[in-house]
């Protein structure tokens, strides 16, 4: 299998097992993530998902070039909207994801990778969309989620000259929210998610989709957006434990409830 799943602790992994060709997405591959996503979502007890890459050249180098010749207009935009689709499951995840970046993520691997709640990566990461230079434009989601993690002038400036961006920074930038210079990633990515994997995962989804649907809206939208999913998080189990806990001084047990 060219993308395996499975436990690490109290999380999922999803590895794209491909290192002979930089990890590169094929639509057959692009269906395998999508079925791991979804047993992913389905895993009892998972806080978290994470993704990487096998070996250490590469998280993903993209799409596999060698498919996207000689296609009629109708698959070329069947198959961007299949992988768009894709991405979007994990967008849509019912947990938290970590992309864990080591080495290339470019065109389909950086779009991969922004799908993601977040991103860490090692220190020989490197980051691009270099669509431009084969006379395309990215097609997986990279023009709509690069402006809103990097902001329009940065993500202009990489989507038009197809330029890399190197680890250092892609955090200086906001394109990562880590930059792992020494020791392991997966180790790395684990001290991570537990800064946020005791919390009620209801509620994480909540702030979640405060944030993410409400960059789509005026001011005035998205704050009837907080009021609601706020009201919503009132009424779950883990708010009166939470804040009974708050009263009584002592570490509240969240249930998922």
């Amino acid at each position: 299998m060219s993308v395996r799943l499975e436990r690490m602790e109290e999380f999922a992994l999803l590895t794209l097992n491909r290192p002979e060709a930089l990890n590169a997405l094929s639509f057959a591959i692009l269906a395998e993530i999508r079925e791991a996503l979804d047993e992913a979502a389905r895993m009892e007890g998972t806080r978290a998902l994470f993704i990487t890459g096998a070996g250490d050249k590469a998280f993903c180098a993209g799409a596999d070039i060698k498919e996207l010749r000689n296609r009629s207009l109708v698959d070329q935009r069947r198959g961007a909207e299949f992988g768009q689709a894709v991405f979007a499951r994990l967008d849509r995840l019912p947990v938290p994801s970590v992309a864990l970046v080591n080495g290339y993520a470019f065109g389909g691997g950086l779009e991969l990778a922004l799908a993601a709640t977040f991103r860490l990566c090692s220190a020989n990461a490197v980051f691009g969309l270099p669509e431009v230079k084969l006379g395309l434009i990215p097609g997986y989601g990279g023009t709509q989620r690069l402006p809103r993690v990097i902001g329009e002038a940065r993500a202009l400036d990489m989507i038009l000259t197809g330029r890399s961006v190197k680890a250092e920074e892609a955090e200086r930038i906001g394109l990562v929210h880590r930059l792992v210079g020494e020791g392991d990633l997966r180790e790395a990515g684990l001290e991570f998610a537990r800064r946020f994997s005791g919390y009620s995962l209801p509620v994480l989804e909540f702030a979640r989709r405060a944030v993410q649907r409400g960059s789509d809206l005026n001011l005035h939208e998205g704050l009837q957006l907080e009021a609601e999913l706020s009201t919503l998080a009132y009424r779950t189990r883990d708010a009166e434990e939470g804040m009974a806990a708050f009263e009584e001084k002592r570490k509240p047990e969240f249930t998922d409830g």
